[in-house]
């Protein structure tokens, strides 16, 4: 199972990762996201630019 990491995002310590666009375009319907989230600045802020960025896939 890929670690899903936003675009751009450092890998961490994911040897396979998948951005949350790729997950939704893939049609996954359920994503987990921990550090990237947990370990920002501002989590809510990096909480919502993930939603955006599924929700930009989900558009296209």
């Amino acid at each position: 199972v890929p670690g899903i990491r936003p675009s751009g995002s450092a890998l961490g310590d994911q040897k396979r990762v998948m951005t949350p666009a790729d997950a939704a375009r893939l049609g996954i319907e359920y994503i987990v996201v921990g550090r990237p989230i947990t370990r920002a600045p501002e989590p809510d802020v990096a909480a919502r630019a993930i939603l955006d960025e599924i929700e930009g896939a989900v558009i296209e």
